[in-house]
């Protein structure tokens, strides 16, 4: 099951992101996620009704790291892929969570692993840089910074599931969000006011990019460990290629495509392993998936 959700959060990500590219030439990269952001905030509010009296110190910190995660992750990530190709970008965005796995891993076949994943990397970032669409200098700043808050996601991500029941952690954390960038999101309220197929395209970015795959991620790391979350990952810039080709029209080279399958046989991997050591755990007594917190 865990492993399904973390697919499911793959898939709807870049097809998610790849609506979004279509609102950057009237709001901007950070005025597109601030309008995601809230409206995912207002969503999921509106469906989960999280009950926040009585919370401790410990969860309204996890929630508001949460927050600052979330905004800047997405903020930066919009800010790249309004520079350079999304197929590229979700590559090396990538090295946080491969940062994070390298770090968090016990098993030699995980390390291996992770190492198919990272050449995968390395081939689409070298395809980007060697191809007829060359990545913009900038551009690569900002998704290298995103990929830090990436690491942050997925540690205050997993702190969040253990410390708050359900998913109230994430629409509080998607409130937080909504609140970093008001200043960026308010000049946005008044061009999409009266324009429904701006916020159509915002609703549905909204649900692809942030509902969807932040409630499956949430459950994902309830039930797998992060080093192994973060491998399962490796899928994303695969759908991210897909998605370019689909609806940005960003054409697949065949450098790109090995990297594609490299990145799909670091998944595969891991997965077949985890299952493996579920079935040894199940031998000789109860599974459960260690979730390291930070301090």
């Amino acid at each position: 099951m865990g492993v399904a959700l973390v697919v499911g959060s793959c898939l709807s990500l870049p097809f998610g992101a790849a609506v979004a590219a279509q609102l950057f030439p009237v709001l901007g990269p950070w005025g597109a996620t601030s309008l995601r952001v809230v409206i995912a905030a207002v969503l999921l509010v509106a469906i989960v009704r999280p009950r926040v009296r009585g919370w401790t110190r410990k969860q309204w910190t996890a929630a508001t790291l949460f927050g600052v995660s979330l905004a800047a992750m997405n903020g930066f990530f919009y800010a790249a892929i309004d520079r350079i190709p999304l197929g590229p970008a979700v590559a090396i965005e990538f090295l946080g969570p491969l940062v994070l796995a390298a770090v968090l891993t016990r098993r030699l076949a995980d390390a291996a692993w992770v190492g198919v994943a990272l050449v995968g990397m390395a081939l689409l970032g070298i395809d980007g840089m060697i191809g007829a669409d060359p990545l913009d200098p900038l551009g690569v700043v900002f998704i290298v910074i995103a990929a830090g808050f990436w690491i942050l996601y997925i540690r205050m991500s997993a702190r969040v599931g253990a410390l708050i029941p359900g998913s109230s952690g994430l629409a509080m954390g998607l409130v937080v969000a909504a609140m970093l960038l008001l200043p960026v999101g308010v000049p946005t309220a008044s061009i999409v006011a009266g324009d429904l197929h701006l916020l159509l395209l915002a609703a549905i970015t909204a649900v692809l990019s942030s509902v969807l795959p932040y409630s499956f991620e949430l459950a994902a790391l309830r039930r797998l460990p992060q080093r192994v979350f973060g491998v399962l990952l490796s899928l994303e810039p695969a759908f991210a290629t897909l998605a370019g080709w689909l609806i940005l029209g960003q054409d697949p080279t065949p450098l790109r495509m090995l990297a594609v399958v490299l990145v799909i046989a670091a998944s595969v991997g891991t997965t077949l392993g985890v299952r493996r050591g579920r079935r040894r755990d199940d031998a000789s007594g109860p599974f459960t998936a260690p979730i390291p917190l930070p301090d």
